[in-house]
């Protein structure tokens, strides 16, 4: 596991994410490069990597009881982690008056299960600016995009009483821009893994989507040179959404996850079709 500073004050109720909790498939947390200075931060069902530098998540972990899923109001207490210094963290002076939202990485109803006061805490967990990221308010309530496919991710748990586990988290890039001292990712990633009771193993699913054409209206006060990197994906549309192989992900994020590479469900049908992303349209393409 790359270097992370552990938790203080991680209180005994709060367990982080599992990475057992899949039955008969156990998968771990992708695993950030050593080099990186990664504080790791367990909340109410899930686990936060937060990139110090970055002063966001470089991932985040979740599991998800489908069976015992709660509906809880919403909120809206958003606060710093105090297990954190402020300075490493993305806090409220980059969203106010800007047309930026917090993004939720873990989405605010995936951790919230359990008994009533556990999945109380959860909710209120998922409020924590180390599980945010900066994305343009059309991008973050487009329900045909990111929204969209947590809600059909959590449909299918909560429907078919599953476990899930999933792993969300920017995809950071030299040229990322720079506002307010946060580099703003335009590119977002988002693995679900299950446990394929019918083969008795792990199964995955990996998507990518793309914010980019929303940021050019945001008055950013320092724009850093947007120079394509070397091994750089074609650029992508406004509002684009697509099914990718997990092992694209893997090399776009740089993260470690070869339990999740070697369970993709996805990377065959692409391979035979001679594609390896597929652009979403509706839910119902999303093969899980």
């Amino acid at each position: 596991m790359s270097p992370t500073t552990p938790d203080p004050r991680r209180a005994e109720s709060v367990t982080g994410f599992d990475p057992a909790f899949l039955p008969g498939a156990p998968c771990s947390v992708p695993e950030p490069d050593a080099a990186r200075r990664i504080r790791s931060l367990d909340y109410t069902h899930f686990t936060v990597l937060l990139d110090a530098e970055r002063k966001l998540a470089a991932v985040t972990a979740v599991n998800i009881d489908g069976s015992a899923l709660l509906d809880l109001g919403r909120g809206d207490d958003w606060h710093l982690d105090e297990r954190v210094p402020a300075a490493e963290q993305t806090g409220p002076e980059v969203y106010a008056r800007n047309a930026l939202d917090r993004g939720h990485l873990v989405r605010r109803r995936d951790p919230v299960w359990g008994p009533d006061a556990v999945a109380a805490r959860a909710n209120t967990d998922t409020f924590a600016y180390t599980n945010a990221a900066p994305q343009a308010a059309e991008f973050n309530q487009s329900k045909e995009l990111w929204n969209g496919v947590e809600d059909h991710v959590l449909a299918y748990a909560e429907s078919n009483g599953l476990r899930l586990s999933v792993f969300t988290g920017p995809v950071f890039d030299e040229t990322d821009r720079l506002y307010r001292g946060t580099r703003i990712p335009t590119r977002f990633f988002k693995v679900a893994a299950w446990a394929d009771t019918g083969r008795g193993r792990l199964a995955t699913a990996g998507f990518l989507l793309d914010q980019s054409p929303q940021l050019g209206g945001i008055d950013l006060s320092t724009v850093q040179p947007e120079q394509p990197a070397v091994d750089a994906v074609p650029p992508l549309g406004p509002f684009r959404t697509f099914q990718v192989p997990v092992a694209d992900i893997e090399h776009l994020t740089g993260l470690a996850m070869p339990q999740l590479v070697a369970a993709d469900v996805y990377l065959a049908p692409l391979a035979a079709a001679g594609r390896r992303w597929v652009e979403l349209s509706s839910p119902g393409q999303i093969r899980l």
